[in-house]
């Protein structure tokens, strides 16, 4: 019975050492959107994220929470998002993931499918990564 908690224990807070990576703090974000928190996916973000989606461009990250954060909040909500490919390179306090997703929703009563490619450059500051670039591109598959 010792060794089992021991090795509960011990995987315990092995885990708590990778609970911050660029790509936990990525995909929480992305968590917190299919979830409907609007605040966490704002706390992953720093004030200065820039976001470009569809050729525009969100400068803050209260520009993001002003427009089009509640849009995303409602598509991730009601769709499957699958990640097909991730990549991911850190360079110190930056890290960069890049992605390839495949996406199901319902939109106006019709299924979609949207082939998605998502860049994020995220910076540590302290224990604590956070997004501070995003870059959407999405299409229909052919």
């Amino acid at each position: 019975m010792l060794k089992i908690t021991a090795f509960v224990l011990l995987s315990a807070l092995a885990s708590l050492g990778h609970a911050n990576e660029p790509k936990d703090a990525l995909a929480a974000f992305h968590a917190a959107l299919a979830a409907g928190d609007q605040a966490k996916a704002a706390e992953l973000l720093a004030p200065d994220v820039t976001i470009y989606e569809s050729g525009h461009v969100e400068r803050s990250r209260a520009e993001y929470v002003s427009h089009h954060l509640p849009g995303d909040i409602s598509f991730a909500k009601t769709s499957t998002r699958n990640v097909l490919r991730q990549g991911e390179r850190r360079d110190g306090n930056l890290a960069v993931i890049w992605a390839e997703t495949d996406t199901k929703a319902v939109l106006k009563g019709k299924d979609v499918r949207i082939l998605g490619t998502e860049t994020a450059l995220l910076q540590k500051t302290g224990d604590t990564w956070s997004v501070i670039h995003v870059h959407w591109s999405s299409r229909k598959p052919q």
